[in-house]
């Protein structure tokens, strides 16, 4: 079975000035949490991986991920591509997991609840 690394920003990281009114850390929390739940739940063997916004932490922290394992698709979450201050931090994420897993699928979502979607376009269980 394809591993999937899920890649998204915690929620304590997050600038919810720049997100819909009404979102905060303990809504998005809730909203991860299930969506990952959905997602282990449906039989997808999935890692989460939770970064911060500093480019050199975000890149540590996905380094450590792939350490020792082995992914073939990598999800990245909508909240590093919908927001412009995150495009260098988009872009480093592809550029890490291209290159600690070469040739690796990417596929993305458009919120947690669109996870399981992203995912069933690519991996079919």
């Amino acid at each position: 079975m394809t591993r999937v690394l899920m890649i998204g920003i915690h929620p304590r990281a997050l600038d919810y000035s720049k997100l819909p009114p009404g979102l905060d850390e303990a809504t998005m929390s809730v909203r991860i949490e299930a969506g990952f739940g959905a997602t282990t739940a449906a039989g997808f063997d999935a890692v989460n991986c939770l970064i911060g916004t500093s480019l050199d932490e975000a890149e540590g922290e996905i380094r450590s991920a792939f350490a020792g394992d082995s992914f073939g698709l990598v999800m990245i979450g909508a909240g590093i591509r919908m927001i412009p201050e995150y495009t260098e931090l988009f872009e480093r994420i592809v550029n890490v997991c291209s290159e600690e897993s070469p040739g690796v699928a990417f596929c993305f979502n458009t919120s947690p609840e669109t996870t399981l979607d992203a995912l069933r376009r690519h991996i079919q269980l």
